[in-house]
């Protein structure tokens, strides 16, 4: 008969356990995204970047049957919103407006993290019943929902409508590689205002004098970290009023993940003055934090588009993800993607509502993504 284990954070579940459901392929190199292996989620909690006091409590939860694991889930117990990316705000306000209490409520995630993942870890066999216990959970404890982001579109369509879990489409804009051999092959498949456009902010932002490094494994460097750390608190002191991670979370990564990381570097002489943060899947790279301490026009594209772009070609990377949000990444040769999640509301009125919006929300983000499509840079979209 299947167990269920509850922790109160991943540093209490052996490694090669975890490691063994969130990421087999590891076995044989790289993992499909880092963002679920033991030493990515581990480091959050070591770091105080989950946990007491951060509105994300760690309840990583194993299925196991005769002492043997089945299947896990990255669970967390969230008292708001924030660093989801799959916005639920105005789901709470309504539902506090009408009397209810929205939090605390479960989420199935990779906290500060909107990169498409799986979620449900183990054989796919194992998802319906992962999904059954934490529905269950969230029940057993009286809380007002569960909800299970930037899951697969696989993942999605299983488990859509089982015991009420409502599937919810979002979007994002994604980089593909059609097979390119350099950067100039990837300008060439672009109509030529866009390539002219390209072309000319790189221009812009090396006209600076700024040396661009692009660093991984063991050319990151501590001092890196320190440099890094004072861009990430300037953007996130403007974008969410204070950082997520801490800093040791940057020591963490660099001790255990800094293979898995691509670290770009502007430096005004010997100084350096910006950065962008990636992190390496088996096919795709992750663009996850930029920031500045100097203003430099088109830095910001280049650092964090263009030498994506460049790295991936380079290592033969299929995709580039560069975050949530940003039509502006558009013209920069970054398509509109469909990302996914899954949706359990215990209230049955509530419920109704949102599926009527879903329903809704679903609609207008198809009808967005052709029309953005049919206006991507591409010369067999857009003609010269």
């Amino acid at each position: 008969m299947a167990e269920i284990q509850l922790h109160d954070s991943l540093t209490e579940i052996d490694a090669r356990v975890w490691d063994a459901l969130a990421a087999p392929e590891q076995a044989t190199g790289r993992p499909l995204d880092p963002f679920t292996t033991h030493r990515f989620l581990a480091a959050l909690d070591r770091s105080g970047s989950t946990g007491q006091g951060t509105g994300w409590l760690p309840k990583p939860l194993i299925l196991q049957e005769n002492g043997q694991p089945l299947a896990a889930l990255p669970l967390y117990a969230k008292t708001h919103s924030q660093g989801e990316y799959i916005f639920d705000f105005g789901w709470a306000e309504a539902f506090e407006r009408a009397g209810g209490r929205y939090y605390p409520k479960l989420q199935v995630a990779v906290p500060f993290t909107p990169a498409t993942g799986r979620r449900f870890l183990g054989p796919p066999e194992h998802r319906a019943a992962l999904a059954q216990t934490a529905i269950g959970l969230t029940r057993a404890n009286a809380l007002s929902s569960l909800h299970i982001t930037f899951c697969t579109a696989d993942e999605a369509a299983a488990l859509a409508g089982q015991d009420g879990l409502m599937h919810r489409v979002s979007q994002q804009f994604h980089w593909l590689n059609r097979g390119y051999a350099s950067f100039d092959d990837f300008l060439a498949d672009l109509s030529s205002r866009k390539r002219k456009m390209i072309r000319k902010e790189r221009d812009t932002a090396r006209a600076a004098g700024l040396t661009i490094r692009a660093l991984t494994g063991d050319r990151i460097e501590p001092q890196h970290w320190q440099a890094f750390w004072r861009f990430y608190q300037d953007t996130g002191s403007r974008k969410w009023g204070r950082p997520y991670l801490t800093r040791a979370a940057f020591t963490a990564f660099h001790d255990t993940m800094r293979d898995d990381m691509l670290l770009v570097l502007a430096f005004n002489g010997d100084r350096p003055v910006a950065g962008a943060l990636n992190f390496i899947g088996r096919d795709t790279l992750y663009g996850r934090y930029w920031g500045a301490v100097e203003d430099h026009p088109c830095l910001h594209f280049e650092l964090c588009y263009y030498q994506a772009i460049d790295w991936a070609i380079a290592n033969g990377l299929q995709r580039v993800e560069a975050g949530a949000q940003g039509e502006h990444k558009l013209a920069r040769g970054y398509l509109p993607a469909e990302t996914h999640s899954l949706h359990w509301i215990a209230d049955p009125g509530f419920r109704r509502a949102v599926a009527d919006y879903l329903a809704q929300e679903r609609a207008a983000v198809d009808e967005e993504i052709e029309i953005l499509t049919a206006y991507g840079p591409f010369r067999r979209i857009a003609q010269d």
